[in-house]
């Protein structure tokens, strides 16, 4: 098994490097050319992550339980081919598909700071917003993104059972974890802590052949993003026994987190905090931590705002630091996804996902260069070095940072296909080969593909409703539709956070349901479950080949899509997130 070494915290570590060599495979040595071709090369896993309750007769959407949808790249070939529809696997433990609630059992024991027991059991776990493999492709990192949760879970992504489960910190503006990931090295999770505008580290312990045997909550490494922080609880880890009777693991260490409130530069990380000055260009009126985009080759971390801005960290310091900082005038607010390219790291701009999103329309793609930042105690001067516009529709209305004067300030067209002129940038994934990056439209229904290099630039665009990506025919997610409202508008694919084949051939994208978790106002499609998309062209452009369905009628909550359809049936599935775990190269 291939490995490296890499520096870290001062010392030489070996990493099992799996993820960086099997992805790096080229089409010909996948068995395949750059439009698809043959089946064969490297076998795989698709993880799918779904938002919906699996408890009856809730209150809301998202707050109890959740799906977690895995099947075999054999399953889904087979699909793909006109077969049978891919069957999910099951966890260790439970059925097909996973229940959450059942993968982490209700009675794991709450223990504090001090490793001691709180007398608590965990708190529920739902609104499973991502599942994350690690680069040695052994383990999955599931985000729960229920109000107030803050749930953070690792599972043993070869045996499908539980090993870990920790609560972020809450401070005094709240606590949620939005999508935590893994870093370049495995060594570490970074926990998006986004109500409670934190930055948290989960060090992780492996042996020679990647195994994880310790994970330790690090509250010495905490970068606090607000203002005026402090902390009302620290963080929390559950142990007990898993679901088939094998033992947690997980322990914290006590410690301070960095509150303070200024940058390096001596600005305000948050607007409006009273040591020092807001940042120019706009600075960065909401702090609320979307996505901490992960660089794939060092520590960096690309820190997304809701408000927007943007905050660089180096995620090997401790506590983590800031190396560089961006006002929202400059990187505009929501952006939620990004990828590694060409030595560039491509980041969007889309909606708000609170109420405020249901009148914004954001299509945005910037492009910023990975070598232009260095590690703590340095860093960059601010809004240094300016990103690349690549991509910034003109109808985008001027909200999060955007002051662009031939836009306009909402946009009242809802989301009903047809009717809507709204626009949501979000999943952005790069092609194998990295020549390009592929970004979704959530209300729109296309994708934008941009070329990188040295001149990054659009160069196509395709539609997710048609069978043939340029408008012309109708896609699969017509088949796929729900069927028990006539009102409901169809063929409605909703493309949410995507990612690749290993084998460079197809994209896979979290379709989202009639009655969306999140994001709700933007997000609402008639087919949910996760599309699969044939690549063409040499990566350039793409067709929604297929969709492997996902269903949930067990969760009867309530949905009222704002600016979208009132649909009346019963189906509640909401995929949300798409990743891909690596079993090996195939021998046919």
């Amino acid at each position: 098994m291939p490995k490296m070494r890499v520096a870290l915290f001062g010392r030489f570590v070996t990493v099992v490097a799996v993820a960086c060599t099997l992805a790096l495979f080229s089409q010909a040595e996948a068995g395949k050319d750059r439009n698809g071709g043959p089946h064969g090369g490297v076998t795989y896993e698709l993880w799918a992550s779904d938002q919906s309750n699996t408890v009856a007769g809730k209150a809301a959407l998202g707050i109890d339980g959740s799906l977690l949808w895995i099947w075999d790249n054999k399953a889904i070939e087979k699909q793909v081919d006109g077969g049978p529809a891919a069957l999910p696997m099951p966890c260790a433990g439970t059925a097909a598909p996973c229940d959450t609630n059942l993968v982490f059992p209700a009675g794991l024991s709450e223990h504090s700071e001090f490793n001691v027991s709180t007398g608590n059991v965990r708190p529920l776990v739902g609104r499973l917003h991502s599942s994350f493999i690690d680069p040695q492709q052994k383990y999955a990192l599931l985000s729960f993104f229920a109000p107030g949760g803050g749930m953070i879970g690792v599972m043993d992504a070869g045996t499908k059972e539980a090993i870990a489960l920790f609560r972020a910190t809450q401070t005094g503006t709240g606590r949620t974890n939005h999508m935590s990931f893994w870093r370049f090295d495995g060594l570490a999770i970074l926990v998006c802590n986004l109500d409670g505008r934190i930055v948290e580290r989960i060090d992780v312990t492996r042996d020679a052949t990647g195994r994880i045997t310790a994970l330790t909550y690090n509250m010495n490494a905490g970068l606090g993003v607000g203002k005026g922080q402090t902390v009302v609880e620290p963080p929390r880890v559950y142990l007990g026994n898993n679901a088939v009777g094998h033992p947690l693991i997980g322990s914290i260490q006590v410690g301070t987190s960095d509150f303070s409130d200024l940058t390096p530069n001596g600005f305000c990380k948050e607007n409006g905090c009273t040591t020092g000055p807001n940042g120019s260009s706009g600075g960065r009126p909401n702090n609320a931590i979307l996505c901490p985009i992960p660089a794939n080759d060092n520590a960096l971390v690309y820190v997304t705002l809701a408000g927007g801005g943007l905050l660089v960290i180096d995620s090997s310091a401790t506590p983590m630091a800031i190396v560089a900082e961006y006002g929202n005038e400059v990187i505009n607010g929501a952006g939620c996804a990004g990828t590694q390219a060409n030595g560039l790291i491509h980041l969007d701009g889309g909606v708000s996902a609170g109420p405020g999103g249901l009148t914004q329309s954001t299509y945005a793609v910037y492009v910023l260069l990975h070598t232009a930042f260095r590690f703590a105690p340095e860093h960059n001067s601010e809004n240094q070095p300016l990103p690349v516009v690549v991509i910034k529709d003109p109808t985008n209305t001027m909200t999060n940072g955007n002051h662009d004067h031939s836009g306009t300030f909402s946009n009242d067209t809802g989301q009903v296909p047809g009717t809507t002129t709204r626009r949501d940038a979000h999943g952005v994934v790069a092609t194998v080969d990295e020549r390009y990056v592929h970004t979704g439209d959530r209300i729109q229904n296309k994708v934008e593909v941009v070329k990188t290099g040295g001149r990054s630039k659009p160069v196509a665009i395709y539609d997710l409703t048609s069978d043939n990506g340029e408008g012309r025919g109708i896609g699969p997610c017509l088949a796929a539709s729900v069927t028990d409202d006539p009102a409901m508008p169809l063929n409605d694919p909703a493309p949410d956070l995507i990612s690749r084949s290993p084998n460079g051939d197809y994209l896979f994208v979290a379709l989202r349901g009639p009655a969306p978790v999140t994001a709700n106002h933007a997000a609402q499609g008639s087919c949910p479950g996760v599309g699969v998309i044939k690549l063409e062209q040499g990566g350039k452009s793409g067709r929604l080949h297929a969709v492997i369905r996902t269903t949930n009628t067990v969760d009867t909550s309530p949905s009222a899509p704002p600016g979208g359809h009132a649909y009346t049936g019963s189906e509640r599935s909401d995929v949300h997130f798409v990743d891909i775990r690596i079993v090996g190269e195939s021998r046919d």
